[in-house]
């Protein structure tokens, strides 16, 4: 057993495809990326190894730029951890880095924002290689309604109303949106999130009422109607999980 003054802290990011797995949150049937990670930690260091998120991301919802970090010596430089870690683990789970950081940062408390890609094909269906990554729609969207939306939401904002029903009663859910855009390659668009932090399923409600704008079911101004009620209603869709990208988290 290493003492005490050789333990280091070591900052991971990781990247993974969550189509079939459980989020990323460790969850009772082992099949959440943080079981994944942590079994393979606790081989590589022949002992128990607990990993700290920056966040969870729900069953389904992908991650290129997922943050954790965890305690444990390690006599080898950062290079043949991260060969190790890279060895054991499904192809669909990647730590891209590894470094040691000091005691004090923590992948959750420590973080200063977060950024969020949701991606959308309309004007008909996906391709099978693109199909699985993003929300397809057969409806053409009506992309100028979309960010005339989003403009509305940017800012400092109470988000309990894009929040999942019965989830933050004990939450602060004021937060600042920083960006909130909607960015058009052909068929396919690119809604942006990014701010100091996030609501449960804040972003794929979000994105589900701005689909909705521009489906037309919903106005721009709608919004900031349903923002100020503070309230979740049925006129918040959640957009499927698929589409969501956890992409960077800001120290």
């Amino acid at each position: 057993m290493p003492s005490v003054s050789k333990i280091q802290r070591w900052k991971c990011v990781v990247a993974y495809d969550g189509t079939h797995f459980s989020g990323w949150q460790s969850q009772p049937d082992n099949n959440a990326v943080q079981d994944f990670v942590e079994r393979r930690l606790s081989e590589v260091f022949k002992g128990t190894i607990n990993i700290q998120g920056s966040g969870r991301t729900d069953s389904g919802v992908h991650a290129r730029g997922q943050v954790f970090h965890f305690d444990a010596h390690w006599p080898h430089d950062a290079a043949k951890l991260l060969a190790a870690l890279r060895v054991g683990l499904p192809p669909t789970i990647q730590v891209q880095s590894a470094r040691r950081v000091p005691a004090t940062f923590h992948a959750r408390f420590s973080a200063k924002g977060k950024i969020y890609h949701y991606e959308i094909h309309h004007r008909g269906y996906a391709d099978p290689f693109e199909h699985p990554f993003c929300w397809s729609l057969p409806q053409t969207l009506d992309i100028a309604a979309m960010r005339a939306a989003a403009a509305r939401l940017v800012g400092k904002n109470d988000f309990r109303a894009y929040s999942a029903a019965g989830s933050v009663e004990k939450e602060d859910t004021v937060r600042t949106l920083r960006e909130l855009s909607v960015n058009v390659r052909g068929n396919h668009l690119r809604i942006v999130a990014e701010g100091e932090g996030f609501l449960y399923k804040m972003v794929r409600s979000l994105v589900g009422a701005l689909v909705d704008v521009g489906l037309g079911r919903l106005k721009p101004e709608d919004m900031t109607a349903i923002l100020a009620t503070k309230t979740r209603t049925h006129r918040v869709v959640t957009a499927p999980p698929e589409g969501l990208f956890l992409m960077k988290v800001f120290y």
